[in-house]
């Protein structure tokens, strides 16, 4: 708990400083370790489990004894004679003990000891569902970079085009609205990489601020490769493990197990307790006259035996059963979703580094070299570049997918975050 606490504390008064002393380099796996470390949402959810630890040590307490005194008969008007058969002046002490019945204790802390494994789990499915956002976090700062480095090879290649355009017109071999045209197409690829600059610089503040870090540094990068997984997985298999694995589900199985154990503690709560009580007494009369007493105390339960309660505690059970059923009705759902998305995703890849992406770059290099030898007109040529840009860009766009349907498919199994 002290070290939960520490952390917290450097992530909200000392983010200045703790963005001073941490990478500006990262891999996925990194990444995962820092946030799972410094993300303030996930710090916060493991206060939780302090909070559980508190409310256990409550339940273990027992009740307090209970002391009273009292002076009686005080004769603060003189009127107390011997013909007067009131006073002397008295004075007691007395102690009371509440006596638990029902195993109230053990009731107590085994649904406070239950809702803390309830909070862990919930902590786990908090890390899971971080670990998601930054594995797919990261994959766009990976598209990211694959699209800026498109745009700037597009630059490059029509900045040569341009140059040689210029030159064509100083021969005469070329009239200078060519020219023009070739300048204002630079443009755009100048802007499209103005765009591509702009997308990675937002995709790696997004990345940090999921790490955790308050002040995202401007010269942070990553380090990897975009996922891609040869081995074909299998759907039956993947629903098995989500149902085991995943910590929500596990989370609301054990608050099932909490839900009974809360049955039998309203149930001990609506058994009598006693209170067994002592008192000491003294009286001031021609002496001292000490006497000491006691006393038996139980409630009666006639109206009150804690049946709303119990009741409450039954429909609560009854309905953590129904959340259990339609938590795996969503599982199964999410794993059938997954499962599309990763085969489409396949499929796409495959179709585009098989065909599309070599046609289109053959094309492109083709009307290039036309181009330049005055057999091809710029409108073929911009058309070809295009078509060209579009199937790497498709083919960014499929890599990117595929590996986000990778990290999706770990997520819904559980297998991320454990």
């Amino acid at each position: 708990m002290n070290r939960i606490r520490s952390i917290a504390l450097i992530g909200v008064l000392g983010a200045g400083s703790l963005c001073a002393q941490l990478p500006d380099r990262a891999t996925l796996s990194q990444a995962i370790q820092e946030a799972v470390e410094h993300n303030l949402n996930l710090l916060a959810e493991r206060y939780n489990l302090s909070v559980a630890d508190a409310r256990i040590l409550t339940a273990r307490l027992r009740p307090n004894p209970v002391v009273t005194a009292g002076v009686d008969y005080i004769d603060f008007l003189n009127q107390f004679t011997p013909d007067q058969n009131v006073g002397p002046t008295e004075w007691n002490l007395r102690t009371d003990f509440l006596l638990e019945r029902g195993g109230k204790r053990a009731r107590r802390i085994e649904v406070a000891t239950d809702a803390r494994e309830v909070a862990k789990l919930q902590l786990l499915n908090t890390t899971r569902l971080l670990v998601l956002d930054i594995q797919n976090a990261f994959v766009d700062v990976l598209q990211a970079k694959d699209n800026l480095l498109l745009a700037r090879e597009n630059l490059t290649a029509f900045q040569g085009i341009v140059a040689v355009n210029t030159d064509r017109v100083r021969a005469g071999d070329l009239a200078k609205v060519e020219l023009t045209r070739t300048q204002v197409a630079r443009i755009q690829f100048q802007n499209a990489v103005r765009q591509a600059e702009s997308r990675l610089r937002v995709a790696l503040n997004h990345l940090q601020t999921l790490m955790g870090r308050q002040v995202p540094s401007p010269t942070f990068d990553v380090d990897g490769s975009l996922r891609r997984d040869a081995q074909p997985l299998v759907l039956d298999t993947i629903t098995t493990e989500a149902l085991q694995l995943r910590p929500d589900l596990q989370a609301l199985r054990k608050d099932q197990a909490r839900s009974e154990a809360e049955i039998r503690n309203q149930i001990a709560q609506g058994k009598v307790d006693y209170t067994v009580s002592t008192m000491f007494h003294r009286q001031f009369y021609n002496g001292i006259s000490d006497t000491l007493g006691f006393f038996f105390s139980a409630p009666l339960p006639v109206f009150n035996r804690n049946q709303g309660e119990i009741e409450r505690a039954r429909q609560e059970q009854r309905q953590s059963e129904v959340r259990i059923k339609a938590a795996e009705a969503g599982i199964r759902d999410e794993v059938r979703n997954a499962w599309v998305q990763y085969n489409t995703s396949k499929d796409v890849l495959d179709s585009i580094e098989h065909g599309l992406l070599d046609q289109a770059r053959d094309v492109r290099e083709t009307m290039e070299y036309s181009y330049r030898r005055g057999e091809a007109s710029l409108v073929e040529f911009l058309d070809a570049q295009r078509a060209f840009n579009d199937a790497r860009q498709s083919y960014n766009d499929a890599r990117a997918d595929f590996a986000r349907s990778l990290y999706t498919i770990d997520s819904i199994s559980g297998k991320a975050g454990q």
